[in-house]
């Protein structure tokens, strides 16, 4: 089956979008959204959904290291519920621990020293690519098995 996946790296104030195929296991980083007030862009959402047209919506999860939950967990799974809600699409929950830390380094490696500080202050689109190329790479592993 090939489906065209959105994955979200929620953030009160950014949410990182990054883009999916299921048939060709690839995800390609598309922006970052600055939220309203502490809100959603939902019209910048919404123009995304209908652009791409996903099958299923994935959506960074944040744990503490020991795997409980916290404040954005809370805040990231009602995200995922308003996803759900407004668009009427399946939305799954990725555990996201590390993301934000491995799209810093990832950016470190690509950009010029001078570059470094502004790049990092916006990584969750890169955040969001990691994001749903880690549940693509779980649906593999779950179908090798």
């Amino acid at each position: 089956m090939s489906r065209t996946l959105l994955g979200f790296d929620f953030g009160r104030n950014r949410i990182g979008i990054a883009v999916g195929q299921e048939v060709t296991h690839t995800v390609t980083p598309l922006l970052t959204l600055p939220g309203k007030n502490q809100k959603p862009d939902w019209a910048g959402i919404s123009k995304l959904i209908e652009e791409w047209q996903p099958d299923l919506l994935v959506v960074g999860l944040p744990l503490q290291k020991d795997g409980a939950e916290q404040d954005m967990s809370k805040a990231a799974r009602r995200f995922g519920n308003q996803l759900k809600g407004r668009y009427n699409l399946p939305v799954e929950m990725m555990d996201e621990r590390y993301s934000s830390l491995e799209a810093n380094m990832l950016l470190r490696e690509k950009q010029a020293p001078r570059a470094k500080k502004n790049a990092l202050q916006y990584n969750d689109h890169i955040a969001a690519q990691l994001i749903l190329q880690s549940w693509l790479d779980t649906q593999a592993h779950k179908g090798a098995d």
